[in-house]
């Protein structure tokens, strides 16, 4: 996911089905708790929890990112293909573009496909 050592995360839609691996291992490489939506700290990066069913994902992206540090990217984080929830990649980059973000990576991350946007 390319986060350093110091950086902030802000984590939104997290859920029971949540990667518990997947956090633990953002907090083992940033040293750092992840924010939460009601933090009004700068984030140097947002891990967003998203699911089919979830709302607006363009609506959201545009309104509730929260604060963001210059070049900060945002990971949206869908169940992988197959688990309930799934958003196809061809969907989630539409949303992404109705919001004035670009897909630039998708990786696998366990059970869930981390989708890498940027401005």
């Amino acid at each position: 996911m390319g986060l350093r050592a110091g950086q902030a995360v802000r984590e939104l839609g997290a859920d029971d089905d949540t990667d518990d691996e997947l956090r633990d291992d953002i907090l083992r490489v940033t040293g750092r708790e992840l924010l939460d939506d009601t933090s009004e700290d700068a984030a140097d990066a947002v891990v967003w929890w998203w699911r089919l069913g979830d709302g607006d994902l363009a609506d959201e992206l545009r309104d509730d990112a929260g604060p963001l540090a210059e070049g900060a990217s945002i990971w949206v984080l869908t169940p992988r293909q197959g688990k309930p929830g799934h958003v196809p990649a061809q969907e989630l980059e539409e949303l992404a573009g109705d919001a004035d973000l670009r897909v630039r990576a998708v990786v696998p991350l366990g059970g869930w496909t981390g989708h890498r946007l940027c401005r």
